[in-house]
């Protein structure tokens, strides 16, 4: 298994729990966080796995190629890849802040390196005849965004990709996004809107009653890739405490 983005947050916690779970490897990939990265993989091995650090810009498709060529070496084959890594635009309080340099980065990191890792690990699922690839998404796309339109647009991009590839890659290797709704990170708790009253607006607005911290949803996202998953993909699944009630 490879986990990108699993120096911190979210990201982190769906290493851990893999390895809680079972898997016999675990791919801590980073791009900066290094010693975030270390912490992951030291709690990785606390919980009876073997973790791979692996560091790429997945905006460089040159990279990208190198850690899905290392990967699938170090690890002995990767059965399942869960693409964490996005950029929330989290600064960006209003619309009216947006930059054209926040535009092209969030969009070529959520869109262009989602999209060349799943072009990547898939290609080399399919030669070894079976994997599975959950894209962490968002319910932005349900309600749109008016504090980082280029966040909704991003991650609304994704489910075309996940589509798209999905049927490339069928029957062999399942793409599925996992799409979570607020979680208390630690990078969401450190935000200016978190901190003067949008964590209770949104509290008060959630069915459950709770924004839950990023482990507690860590088992969902790895849902996905379960053989309990078998007959999904092109899909997208929603755990948001019915802040959205998405569907028919």
């Amino acid at each position: 298994m490879v986990v990108t983005g699993a120096g911190t947050g979210f990201g982190a916690e769906i290493a851990v729990r893999a390895a809680q779970e079972g898997a016999r490897a675990v791919g801590v990939h980073y791009r900066s966080s290094v010693e975030g990265a270390k912490r992951t993989a030291d709690r990785v091995t606390a919980a009876g796995s073997t973790p791979v650090l692996m560091q790429a810009d997945i905006v460089d498709w040159e990279q990208i190629k190198a850690m899905a060529d290392a990967a699938f070496e170090r690890l002995d084959g990767v059965d399942v890849l869960i693409n964490n890594v996005g950029d929330v635009a989290r600064e960006q309080m209003s619309w009216r802040d947006i930059t054209e340099e926040s535009i092209d980065h969030v969009l070529a990191v959520d869109i262009k390196g989602t999209m060349l890792c799943v072009h990547e690990f898939g290609a080399r699922m399919l030669e070894q005849g079976h994997g599975a690839i959950v894209n962490i998404g968002s319910t932005v796309i349900v309600r749109g965004s008016a504090r980082a339109p280029q966040y909704a647009a991003a991650k609304y991009g994704l489910l075309g990709v996940t589509k798209s590839y999905a049927h490339a890659f069928a029957p062999a290797v399942r793409v599925n996004v996992f799409a979570p709704g607020f979680i208390e990170t630690e990078a969401t708790l450190g935000r200016k809107d978190w901190q003067s009253g949008r964590r209770e607006q949104l509290t008060a607005m959630t069915p459950m009653g709770r924004i839950p911290a990023p482990a507690e949803l860590a088992g969902p996202a790895l849902f996905l890739a379960s053989d309990d998953a078998a007959h999904m993909t092109g899909g997208y699944m929603v755990a948001d405490g019915g802040y959205n009630m998405v569907g028919a």
